[in-house]
């Protein structure tokens, strides 16, 4: 797949103000500081198309990208350890959940994973909520320049037997990295492929 355009579209604070449009979505979420902006803007190829910032939990709205007149990118707020109140966390987790639940439009949720650090309870967590809502998803593992070469499959090794302790059949896996350019191939031909099924 190429990406000729990548346009902002609107931000919406709940489910109920995301767009009325028929178009397939595709949902990108993680832990804060995962490299998400990073990773869209990497994928798009437009530098500026979401907002980077040192300051994790910048995102807060659910933010919709049309790519390509046929399809959305829907950036979520990150979960975790945003510097932001309990009751504000509370608050995003409630919106992510009631989206990734009811979005008619979604097919993918596409998780963030930093392959930088052992496995988190968090994402373990996440993973769980999407298996046990029979959400369609996939594992994104970012940051894969940034580690010792030699920690890295370490950490992506101990996700996966975490993993397998609940899971039969693991999810498609893919690696990234925003820095080296590697991974964005196949993140498009994955999409690419659903939208033609």
């Amino acid at each position: 797949m190429i990406i000729k355009t990548a346009t902002f579209s609107i931000s919406a604070p709940y489910l109920s103000m995301c767009p009325a449009t028929k178009e397939k979505e595709y949902a990108f979420i993680g832990r804060s500081n995962v490299g998400k902006s990073s990773l869209i803007n990497f994928l798009t190829n437009h530098h500026g198309l979401a907002k980077v910032s040192t300051t994790p939990g910048k995102t807060q709205l659910i933010n919709y990208f049309n790519i390509n007149e046929s399809w959305y990118l829907v950036d979520l707020p990150g979960y975790g350890f945003a510097k932001v109140s309990k009751t504000e966390r509370e608050k995003f987790d409630k919106v992510i959940k009631t989206y990734i639940k009811n979005r008619e439009q979604l097919q993918y949720v596409f998780l963030l994973i930093d392959a930088r650090i052992p496995p988190q309870k968090i994402d373990l967590e996440f993973v769980n909520f999407l298996g046990e809502n029979a959400i369609p998803f996939v594992l994104v593992f970012t940051k894969m320049d940034v580690s010792r070469k030699n920690e890295t499959p370490k950490n992506i090794a101990a996700f996966k037997k975490e993993l397998s302790k609940d899971w039969e059949e693991l999810p498609p896996i893919f690696h990234t990295s925003s820095f080296n350019k590697t991974g964005k191939e196949e993140i498009l031909a994955f999409i690419a492929a659903n939208e033609k099924a």
